[in-house]
């Protein structure tokens, strides 16, 4: 017994005066406990307490079982002092070698924790690990009324373009931003990147690949086409014009799919469609906007979901973010003339622009893959780029 203890404590304690009582030992000849004077004699020690940590001990199976602790008592009351802080009852008396064991294993994981004080959650290093914000808003439902932005660095203020900026463009690959040549003002690039559709004369769209540059096909509207618009991942490829029609063509047989007639539009100036493909806008001359769902267009239902009407200069672009929850419409006939229309709501941010922010005359504009940031080009050769905080991610 005295073995077995030498063996599972060593010593680990200062050595100190116990009375005359007889002490056990360890090998080294150091005492193997020491006594608590903060505590009551009377104390008892409840392996309940340390259950979680002896767990795994038990659900091993011993490689060797010393008969004598089947046998052998150790009396816990008219023994050492310190043997009486391993009562269950005040009345207890002797136990057996192994409850005896078991109960100063107990005691030792009560008197050293380990160092689970050091350890973190998963969920607290994951928050270390990031730098957004600590405080995270409930849902990522974006709320009318209000947007909260801030004015960041011009994006090309290393190098501003004398002439006006024409067109902007987030890489979706990376956190490059780029000054685009003024020829994407006549050709649309699919979401897949396979197919580039240029606008030609006399109402033709040029299909190109880009990969082997050759003209791959062409289809033709009625009217002029000034406006282009992929959809279902490029497999579709929507149109409008001269002619107040919103074209769908499929791609793949290089043939209209419908033709439809944009409400109150007389010539098409824009287009585009959300991410998800369920809406497109259509923008007109006279600077109205009309939201409509695509299917329920294609299929027959001509009424536009919302008109907006808050521009009144020809629509020259627009732009549905990441997760359809705002829609931004623009001219390039006045001054400040971007507007940032709030869905489903479809109402516009009454603080955008701001009464002292001078986006100049902006010719485009673009949202980063995740919204995080805005983009806007305007004629005086400037980007400017905005923080949108609703998004965490860019």
């Amino acid at each position: 017994m005295k073995n077995l203890q030498n063996d599972l404590f060593g010593s680990i304690y200062s050595p100190l005066e116990f009375g005359n009582e007889s002490q056990v030992r360890g090998k080294d000849q150091a005492p193997l406990f020491f006594i608590d004077r903060s505590a009551d004699d009377e104390t008892a020690v409840f392996e309940e307490d340390v259950k979680s940590e002896l767990e795994e001990e038990e659900t091993r199976k011993p490689v060797w079982v010393d008969d004598e602790e089947e046998t052998a008592e150790v009396d816990i009351l008219n023994g050492a002092n310190r043997l009486r802080k391993l009562r269950r009852e005040e009345d207890e008396k002797v136990i057996s070698a192994a409850d005896y064991v078991s109960r100063l294993r107990a005691q030792h994981v009560k008197l050293n924790p380990g160092t689970d004080w050091a350890r973190i959650d998963d969920e607290e290093d994951e928050l270390l690990r990031s730098n957004g914000e600590a405080v995270v808003r409930g849902g990522q439902r974006l709320l009318p009324g209000l947007l909260e932005y801030s004015k960041l660095v011009d994006a090309n203020s290393e190098e501003p373009s004398r002439g006006p900026i024409n067109s902007v463009q987030f890489d979706k690959v990376g956190p490059l931003m780029g000054r685009e040549e003024k020829s994407l003002e006549s050709f649309e690039v699919s979401p897949d990147s396979k197919t580039i559709a240029f606008i030609g004369n006399e109402g033709y769209i040029l299909l190109v690949c880009p990969r082997y540059k050759k003209l791959i096909g062409t289809v033709k509207m009625n009217g002029t086409a000034r406006s282009l618009a992929f959809a279902d991942d490029g497999r579709l490829l929507m149109s409008s014009g001269g002619d107040g029609h919103v074209y769908t063509w499929d791609l793949r047989k290089r043939e209209c799919l419908h033709k439809g007639i944009d409400e109150g539009c007389l010539t098409g100036s824009a287009l585009c469609t959300s991410v998800d493909s369920t809406l497109f806008a259509a923008g007109s001359s006279t600077g109205i906007v009309n939201v409509y769902n695509r299917e329920e267009f294609i299929g027959g239902k001509r009424k536009p979901v919302k008109t907006i009407e808050n521009l009144t200069t020809k629509i020259d672009y627009m732009k549905f973010n990441h997760d359809n929850q705002i829609l931004a419409i623009g001219s390039t006939m006045q001054k400040n003339s971007l507007k940032l229309v709030h869905l489903p709501s479809y109402s516009v941010f009454s603080n955008w622009p701001a009464p002292r922010l001078t986006l100049g005359r902006p010719q485009c504009m673009d949202f980063s893959p995740n919204s995080g940031f805005m983009a806007v080009g305007n004629s005086e050769g400037k980007v400017l780029l905005y923080k949108l905080h609703h998004y965490q991610k860019a």
